[in-house]
């Protein structure tokens, strides 16, 4: 499907055939012929997203939010109509126990919150027209530091800060590495998310971990501006966290990026006004971001004076912390069933049988 392709009409057009598909099924198995058709991982959905980033900046954000409403929309007929068609299936097939006994009900375990915040974030990077890769844990010294533009003697290098293997091998700090390992087989354009697992020598409280989850933007190609990773930053923000969310850049160094910024989010306890969440400034930090540095496109064998991109990072675990008001990081690990009860609603799994 090309860019031309995507507009209002095509996606009315299929939410129409959804919809008739989905309400029409007389039974579970054409109902999940259904669902596969037009809400799967290769399905019609799938597909019309994929092209959205094809089309010109200013049109993917109400394109990306026709589609998603329509999916959210075809999803809730789809747990109406399957709902419905058990029903159905009960009232001819009664059981056969004494109906008047209290009935026994059992948890069923459910998504992890992190799984959760994670998915979230992918479905709407996903609407913006960015794919998705991966790459180690276990990581050569090289990528994780040399060709991200650390000096030998960068602090980050310390065994104080960084978990070796031995002198050439590390467990990630960031997942920053992919974007390395995923230029030097692919050629610009190329928008990427790099979801996955890090570990940093910390000593945990309720704000560290040693281990934890980022997440990686990276968009390459010719002439690529701050500007537009402001827009695409901002985008994912308030579409994350709410409209109303306030935006900031602050200037700031990392090795890998120039120029480098900071990116702030309005709190969400004082709405900027300044309380104990903040610290009184009435800002929270979400993510590290900037135009990628020369060096990493030398790194990565791209020519310096033909492409410019820009990459941004974000904690998956910060994220859920602030969305959900979650006060330490350590929770996430404990497996605490009575925490992770609360989350299990909003997923659709989880619930008493």
């Amino acid at each position: 499907m090309t860019c031309g392709e995507v507009d209002r009409s095509i996606i009315s057009e299929l939410g129409n055939r959804a919809r008739g598909a989905l309400s029409s099924a007389a039974g579970l198995d054409s109902l999940e012929e259904a669902r596969v058709r037009f809400l799967g991982r290769k399905g019609a959905i799938t597909e019309i997203l994929r092209s959205v980033g094809n089309l010109p900046p200013k049109d993917r954000p109400v394109i990306g939010n026709l589609i998603n409403e329509l999916k959210a929309e075809l999803q809730g007929l789809y747990q109406a109509k399957k709902l419905s068609i058990i029903e159905g299936i009960e009232e001819k097939e009664p059981y056969p126990g004494d109906p008047t006994l209290p009935g026994r009900s059992s948890w069923t375990g459910g998504i992890h919150v992190l799984h959760k915040v994670m998915s979230d974030i992918k479905e709407i990077f996903f609407g913006m027209g960015y794919s998705f890769a991966d790459g180690p844990e276990v990581e050569l010294d090289y990528y994780n530091f040399e060709a991200l533009n650390f000096e030998p003697d960068h602090p980050s290098r310390d065994l104080q800060d960084t978990f070796y293997i031995n002198k050439d091998i590390v467990l990630r700090t960031q997942t920053s590495p992919v974007q390395v390992r995923y230029m030097e087989k692919n050629e610009p354009p190329l928008r990427i998310m790099v979801p996955g697992r890090v570990y940093r020598n910390e000593s945990p409280d309720p704000s560290h971990a040693a281990e934890f989850f980022q997440m990686e933007g990276l968009y390459v190609d010719t002439d690529v501006s701050m500007a537009e990773l402001k827009s695409d930053v901002t985008f994912f923000i308030r579409t994350y966290f709410g409209p109303d969310a306030g935006v900031r850049f602050r200037p700031h160094y990392f090795p890998f990026t120039e120029p480098s910024v900071e990116v702030d989010m309005s709190c969400f306890g004082c709405k900027g006004s300044g309380c104990s969440i903040c610290g009184k400034t009435g800002w929270l930090e979400i993510m590290g971001a900037g135009m990628v540095h020369p060096n990493v496109f030398r790194y990565a064998g791209y020519a310096v004076d033909q492409y410019t991109g820009f990459a941004f990072g974000m904690g998956i675990d910060r994220l859920a912390m602030l969305k959900y008001g979650i006060d330490d990081i350590r929770r996430f690990q404990a497996n605490d069933i009575r925490f992770l009860r609360q989350f299990w609603a909003d997923t659709g799994v989880g619930v008493k049988e």
